[in-house]
């Protein structure tokens, strides 16, 4: 057998294996505006499309859009009013974040703890890493992420500074929340900006 045939043969017993992207088809996020609060009535068909849990991506969505919601029945809830765009970039980032393998590019991953860790098992390559974060950098995040004194903003306080006051993060700024506690999702007014630390207090749902 001449060389060129086995090649042929050679090339014919590789899988084929498709191009970034190709075989993941995202549902559009369909968005619906509820008073105050904006519904994703398709999250749960969005989660069984990527293969994650609908409250997995929800929890992601609620980070991403900087708010708090609730999930139910598979339609997710959100507090402030967002565009199936807005829908869209988040659950993009999930994606890349939670689903795309980052060697081969294809969605064929499996989600794992390891000694608290999340990893991404891909199937298709045998990859298997833990789960890395990719910083977003376009306008629209950036916008997003922006604070201004005398507005009021939904944060997520994620720790407890030295006086005992919330802290939170947004964007490049770090907030400062008295009377909030770690895990608490407040709104808060901005009442003074120094650099990249902001000053806040509670603002009485």
């Amino acid at each position: 057998m001449d060389y060129e045939s086995s090649l042929d043969r050679a090339m014919d017993a590789v899988p084929d294996i498709q191009s970034e992207g190709e075989r993941l088809s995202v549902p559009n996020a369909s968005a619906q505006k509820d008073g105050a609060f904006t519904r994703l009535t398709n999250l749960e068909d969005i989660a069984e499309t990527v293969s994650r849990s609908p409250d997995h991506l929800h929890r992601f969505i609620q980070r991403d859009l900087g708010t708090n919601g609730k999930l139910d029945d598979g339609v997710g809830r959100y507090n402030g009013t967002f565009s199936g765009s807005d829908f869209d970039s988040a659950i993009d980032s999930y994606v890349d974040v939670y689903v795309l393998c980052a060697e081969c590019g294809l969605p064929d991953t499996r989600l794992v703890t390891e000694d608290g860790t999340p990893m991404l098992r891909c199937d298709a390559c045998g990859a298997f890493r833990p789960v890395s974060k990719r910083r977003r950098s376009t306008t629209q995040t950036q916008q997003r992420d922006a604070i201004e004194e005398g507005n009021t903003y939904t944060l997520e306080i994620v720790s407890t500074g030295r006086k005992g006051d919330g802290v939170a993060e947004r964007g490049e700024y770090t907030v400062f929340v008295p009377g909030a506690n770690e895990g608490d999702v407040v709104d808060a007014y901005i009442e003074n900006i120094s650099g990249s630390l902001a000053f806040a207090r509670l603002v009485s749902n």
